[in-house]
């Protein structure tokens, strides 16, 4: 099925598009193959993209959480919310943050062997169902996370439900592909 939105082609890049990702994306990167199917659908909105782009690139690579955790925390997201792209391109940056076949899968059904990443697993779950955390689940949090890390794990599940609902409702290919940093 084609996409809804399909990625804005190389000829309808126009300055306006390639200054609002220049904070992320170095010139040679800024058309449709060089930035990726997400970057170049989301390109059809300069406005949007200039703003958001910056936000989720904070989550992505300045996140307080640890990047196992974020990893497993986006890979729950995109298995709830059954987001092609995103559990493809994240489960490449899982393996890269140390977890293994074994443990991408795990986390994607909501488990964990470790106690402290089982716990976030299932706020997730919990923000997922209900918008918000127990007053339970939000005390044992605070045992193993700081209060950043907190706020940058109910701002992950945020954030990638957010582009979970994006991808799958402009039809972004499963596959990612291009430079690998579109998220």
């Amino acid at each position: 099925m084609p996409p809804r939105l399909p990625p804005l082609p190389d000829d309808q890049w126009d300055d306006r598009t390639r200054q609002a990702l220049s904070s992320l994306l170095p010139r040679r990167l800024r058309n449709e193959q060089g930035a990726g199917p997400a970057i170049a659908t989301l390109a059809r909105h300069p406005d949007l993209a200039e703003l958001f782009l910056p936000f989720s690139t904070f989550m992505l690579f300045r996140s307080s959480l640890p990047p196992r955790i974020r990893e497993q925390v986006t890979l729950r997201v995109a298995r709830r919310r059954d987001c092609a792209y995103e559990w493809a391109h994240h489960v490449k940056l899982a393996r890269e943050a140390g977890l293994s076949d074994a443990e991408i899968e795990a986390a994607a059904g909501g488990k964990a062997a470790d106690p402290v990443e089982s716990l976030v697993l299932s706020a997730v779950d919990e923000l997922e169902d209900h918008s918000t955390l127990s007053d339970a689940t939000w005390n044992a949090l605070a045992e193993h996370l700081d209060e950043r890390q907190r706020m940058d794990l109910v701002f992950t599940v945020g954030t990638y439900a957010l582009l979970a609902m994006v991808f799958n409702a402009f039809g972004v290919p499963g596959a990612p592909e291009g430079n690998g940093d579109d998220h």
